[in-house]
């Protein structure tokens, strides 16, 4: 089996280690919602390194949330949404609108990009893609 890069794990949602195993289980936009694994199928990895790891991804997802909202204000104003008092409620509706869209990939994403970028020790094991180790 071909290894997949660090971009197609990152896309992909796949365990950072040995890039093989899903880091979520669900589907993005569903009503039981996205859970993310305790360990990765594979080699497992605890996603979770220390308690409260996660809420470090609350600040990526903002970073995330402000760049959604200055592209869809962008795009509305591009789209023919004169900037003129009259229509701030529809710029309005239009970001909130954009923030629900997003919410879902963001809280999935958040978490990818700090357990890919922002975790310090944890990195790619080439070997692991071959192998399934025992916990």
């Amino acid at each position: 089996m071909k290894e997949i890069s660090k971009f197609q794990a990152v896309v992909q949602c796949k365990c950072p280690r040995c890039r093989k195993g899903p880091i979520f289980s669900g589907k993005i936009y569903s009503f039981k919602g996205q859970v993310t694994n305790e360990y990765c199928s594979h080699c497992h990895l605890r996603f979770e390194r220390e308690p409260g790891f996660f809420y470090v991804a609350m600040f990526i997802s903002y970073a995330m949330n402000v760049a959604e909202m200055i592209a869809v204000s962008i795009a509305a104003y591009v789209f023919g949404v004169a900037l003129t008092y009259e229509n701030l409620w529809i710029y309005v509706a239009v970001i909130v609108a954009g923030v629900l869209l997003f919410a879902p990939v963001n809280y999935r994403y958040s978490r990818v990009l700090l357990l890919h970028w922002l975790t310090p020790g944890l990195g790619y094991v080439p070997g692991l893609a071959k192998q399934n180790p025992t916990p």
